[in-house]
């Protein structure tokens, strides 16, 4: 498997094995979201591998990135490529991975005095040998026979070629039923504005259990010493000592909301006596828990059907719901259980405590005429409403940013998928008109009215680099979160040059949920010097746009055409840079793989225009690793059947590649959230792909309706 095949190889005098080169996005593209600067990726590259069998592999293409607004480009400097990757001129050609790695230590299974001692002997001791082998073989195979008489072991017999063609039918067969039985509501009538619903009726939310005290044999230790806490301050320590295996219990400012809002719960006497957290052992209460995780891993087969059936109970009581007596599934019927709170991204109030949810918080929404969710034992609603302008089942305030909760029906219900279809549509009218909104804001750049450049430079960010339109907030109610509107002058730096070009605006700023927006764009000579004009006799800390708000900005969008908001530029642009791509990245003679590659390559550059990023996984390189490893060992097994290992191959490298671009980037929200899905339907019928590779089940249901009414032909 390692240097001696090789050498075999090479003595056979057959041509190693190439792997096929593919262009990966560069580091700079993953960085931040796109715009102006997107278009700076290099041109779609070709690249073709040859096999032993002298046969060229098929040709993979590189996505330009989207320019949504024809916006100037500029150039960009280059990032060190990762080591597992080559540069080569055209694409990237993946290094092996060293042959001790793949090969491990070698091991003889005879020691060299026993070799000597072998010759030594000769012929007398070698049959003497075969005698011990012989009769230890017998005792073994008794030894076996007997263990296997005391304890059958029950092997799952192997089923025909019928079983398996009767699963099959039987597989077709229900989703034909559960076809047949869908909620075609897309063929039916709308009812009129306002209107989402004229019958209602749930079950209300699922509530957590209540807290169960720690066991008589598991403490809590506060210098030193065994300190029993009262039971609301023991079940929050418990919510610390959960999480102690886990980065989060290291961070200062999560250690100090944890500490304030603990101090918060607990009795005069507790607080007292508890005055510093690095004094306070969780060990005993981290271990339980670790116990229980373990034993939850390990559990039977039969526990985890019991498990699994008690699960199937809750859902079937509260999981559904008859809307317009249709039976509908509800997305998230259970409420959050009582925890610490972690944000995502650095957010300053990471470490509070999230309060236990009571019937008494929450509103409940039905019809008059359907049975009321009957509350818990004891308890009673903060209210019952019948509104049927809405779309929510149940709704109550969280106590950590004060935001409202739903309880809302799934994606793939009746009212998600109207208000995808609307959100869609609403953003395809926005291009019979896109020109001529930009020529206004273009002209309203030299407008004498400060507070209509300063929209129009907001609309251009907005329309370029599909930045967040921003929402108002309460001083103090969140992290320090901004859009476009709500951006300070200590957010952007301007550059009269910049890596090579002119009038550069530099981004760097918080934006949704915490996630750090990191962008160097060239912009025209217009926006530059009002940019420069904004921040003139300004702090830091001043408003950029201190003549405009979001709810301004909407009203004059809205104005221009109905329905028309920042949001749905966003999504315009999202979908119609889908479309783009796909058309530009797609070849029909392509393999299912490079399609399903071109169409994530396609998906990544929205991800990157709308700034959609994650943490790399945890295990993303060991993961490549054995995917790498994988892709070597392949080469080495199947070098007899070359031909028709090369599509296994092809894939693997394409997996490989596409694992690599997308390690901090965030398809899903894109895909779910700003593309029409009837681009990519029309996609896969274009391109005979099929819609599974595309939308997993979930997804499929959220967009049957554009399954269903969408033809080959579809224009955004």
């Amino acid at each position: 498997m390692g240097r001696e095949k090789d050498a075999n190889v090479k003595g056979d005098g057959k041509a190693k094995h190439k792997t096929t080169k593919l262009k990966k996005l560069s580091d700079h593209e993953s960085a931040g979201a796109g715009g102006d600067s997107l278009r700076n990726s290099a041109k779609p590259t070709k690249s073709t591998e040859k096999t032993d069998n002298g046969k060229n592999h098929k040709k993979v293409k590189t996505p330009k990135t989207p320019e949504p607004g024809n916006s100037p480009s500029k150039s960009v400097k280059q990032e060190p490529q990762d080591d597992d990757f080559t540069v080569k001129k055209k694409g990237l050609k993946r290094k092996r991975i060293k042959d001790e790695s793949i090969e491990g230590p070698s091991y003889s299974t005879a020691t060299p005095t026993s070799k000597i001692r072998n010759k030594q002997h000769g012929k007398e001791d070698e049959s003497d040998g075969e005698a011990q082998k012989k009769k230890s073989k017998k005792r073994t195979e008794k030894t076996v026979k007997k263990e296997e008489e005391e304890h059958p072991v029950s092997k799952k017999p192997k089923r025909t070629k019928e079983e398996i063609e009767e699963a099959r039918l039987l597989k077709i067969k229900k989703k034909e039923e559960e076809e047949q039985n869908r909620w075609r509501w897309w063929e039916e009538e709308k009812y009129e504005d306002g209107v989402k619903w004229k019958f209602l009726e749930h079950k209300g939310p699922y509530f957590p259990p209540e807290y169960q005290p720690l066991p008589d044999n598991v403490h809590f230790y506060y210098d030193g010493k065994k300190v029993k806490l009262s039971l609301a301050a023991e079940e929050v320590a418990l919510f610390f000592a959960q999480m102690l295996d886990h980065e989060y219990t290291t961070k200062k400012v999560f250690r100090e909301n944890f500490f304030k809002d603990w101090r918060k719960e607990m009795t005069q006497e507790e607080r007292l006596l508890i005055k510093d957290l690095d004094k306070c052992d969780f060990g005993e209460m981290h271990a339980m828990h670790t116990a229980k995780v373990e034993a939850r891993r390990n559990m039977s087969k039969e526990e985890k059907q019991a498990l699994k059936e008690a699960n199937q109970k809750i859902v079937d009581e509260y999981g559904y719901c008859l809307l317009d007596h249709h039976k509908e599934r509800i997305g998230n019927f259970k409420i959050e259980p009582p925890g610490l709170f972690r944000g995502r991204g650095e957010h300053p109030k990471q470490g509070m405590l999230k309060k236990r949810i009571q019937p008494e918080d929450v509103i409940i929404n039905c019809s008059k005429e359907s049975k009321i969710p009957v509350p818990p034992a004891g308890y009673h609603w903060k209210e019952v409403r019948h509104d049927n302008t809405v779309t929510w089942l149940a709704s109550w305030t969280e106590n950590i940013q004060g935001s409202i909760k739903y309880i809302m029906l799934n994606a793939n219900s009746k009212l998600k998928g109207e208000k995808d279809w609307e959100k869609y549509e609403v953003a395809r009218k926005l291009k019979s008109c896109v020109d001529g909104i930009r020529n206004q804001y273009l002209l309203d750049l030299k407008s004498k009215e400060m507070g209509v450049r300063q929209r129009a430079v907001a609309l251009y960010f907005i329309d370029k680099l599909a930045l967040r339109a921003g929402n108002e907030k309460e001083e103090g109610e969140t992290a320090d979160t901004v859009g476009c509107c709500s951006l300070r002058v200590e957010h952007i730096t301007l550059h009269e040059q910049l890596e090579g070009s002119e009038c550069v605006v530099e981004f760097d700023f918080l934006g949704k949920d915490s996630i750090r927006y990191y962008n160097k764009v060239p912009v025209i000579k217009k926006v530059f010097k009002n940019l420069k004009l904004f921040m003139e006799n300004k702090q830091p800390g001043d408003d950029l746009f201190d003549r405009l708000s979001t709810s301004l900005l909407n009203k004059h969008l809205s104005s221009l055409m109905p329905g028309l908001t920042a949001k749905v530029f966003r999504t315009y642009n999202a979908s119609i840079t889908l479309q783009q791509q796909l058309k530009e990245l797609t070849n029909q003679s392509d393999s299912v793989a490079e399609k399903l590659l071109s169409y994530n390559r396609a998906n990544r550059a929205v991800a990157i225009l709308c700034n959609h990023q994650r943490a790399p996984p945890k295990t993303f390189e060991q993961s490549m690793a054995n995917l790498q490893v994988k892709v070597c060992v392949l080469v080495e097994r199947k070098k007899a059947a070359v031909k028709r290992c090369e599509e296994q191959l092809l894939k693997m490298e394409v997996q490989a590649t596409d694992r690599e671009e997308n390690k901090q980037i965030a398809l899903g929200t894109s895909k779910l959230n700003y593309l029409d899905p009837r681009i990519s339907v029309a996609w896969c019928k274009n391109m005979e792909v099929p819609i599974e590779k595309i939308y997993n089940k979930t997804q499929r249901d959220k967009f049957a309706w554009a399954i269903d009414m969408t033809e080959a032909d579809f224009e955004f």
